[in-house]
C-alpha cells in the first residue's frame, strides 16, 4: 500500500513580509495621492506639448491651405449675409 503513495516532503512555514509599494518621494504622498507639484508639472507638460503641436501644424503647407479655405468661406458667408441685409432694407 505504501508503495503507491508519493513520499512525504517535510517543509516549514516561512513568514514573508511584503514590501510596501515603491512610491516616488516627490510625486506622491505616503497615502498614494499625487502632490500638487506633480499634478502641475503634468498639466504644464501637456500644455507645452499641445502648443508645440499647434505650432508645428501651423508651419505645414497643408495647414495654411486649410486656413486659407476657411477664411475664404468665412468671407463668402459675411458677403452673403450683407447681401441679404441689403435686400431686406430694399437697397438691392
Amino acid at each position: 500500500m505504501n508503495g503507491d503513495r508519493e513520499p512525504v516532503i517535510d517543509a516549514e512555514v516561512v513568514e514573508h513580509e511584503t514590501a510596501p509599494p515603491v512610491v516616488p518621494a516627490a510625486d506622491y504622498t505616503e497615502d498614494g495621492v499625487p502632490t500638487f507639484e506633480h499634478v502641475r508639472d503634468r498639466i504644464e507638460g501637456r500644455f507645452a506639448t499641445s502648443v508645440g503641436a499647434g505650432e508645428l501644424a501651423d508651419a505645414t503647407s497643408e495647414a495654411r491651405e486649410v486656413e486659407e479655405r476657411f477664411e475664404a468661406r468665412r468671407q463668402a458667408g459675411l458677403d452673403k449675409l450683407e447681401e441679404i441685409r441689403r435686400s431686406m432694407r430694399g437697397d438691392a
